[in-house]
């Protein structure tokens, strides 16, 4: 069986004549690419050999020039759920992007909507919202976006597969 995988990063253009590439990171853990670090892509699987968080620039291992780099460009870099959750800490309320999609979004005891994705817009994470069908039948939008920030969000409970969220259907209203 394939295991699932999750998207973490976006390999960017090539810098320097060595084979380093930028790196666009779609996770909040930059500590699981460590040098000997094994992840899928597009193009097969590739390990780090190193990576600067200052610079944003990873080199793989077997990849030494500008010419081997080249092809990687706009490949995405993936892990697995058990991978992921191996090499990152989570605090207290933290949560992966994947343990929030797919849940429902309640505003009080009203269900808003499921989250059908969360996009990183500079630098905050926002929930992408389909909105309820009784919603949608009272002339609401079908979709609609939310800041994942303590202002719309209460809590998150995995145990009943809900976020509780605080004047959503305003954003709602308001799309």
């Amino acid at each position: 069986m394939n295991p699932e995988k999750i998207p973490i990063a976006r390999i960017g253009k090539t810098v320097g004549l060595k084979g380093e590439m930028r790196l666009n990171l779609l996770t909040d853990f930059p500590e699981q690419f460590k040098p000997g670090s094994l992840f899928f892509s597009d193009k097969g699987e590739l390990k780090i050999a190193s990576y600067n968080p200052s610079r944003q620039t990873v080199r793989f291992e077997g990849i030494d020039s500008v010419d081997e780099a080249k092809p990687l460009t706009n490949a995405y870099l993936y892990t697995t759920k058990e991978a992921g959750e191996a090499a990152c800490i989570l605090g207290k309320e933290e949560y992966f992007w994947y343990q929030i999609i797919g849940l429902d979004l309640l505003d009080g005891d009203e269900k808003i909507g499921r989250i059908a994705d969360i996009e990183r817009l500079a630098g905050t994470d926002y929930l992408k919202i389909e909105t309820a069908e009784d919603l949608i039948k009272c002339g609401y939008a079908k979709r609609f976006l939310v800041p994942y920030v303590d202002r719309y969000i209460d809590r998150v409970d995995l145990q009943k597969g809900v976020v509780i969220g605080k004047d959503t259907k305003e954003l709602l209203e308001a799309s």
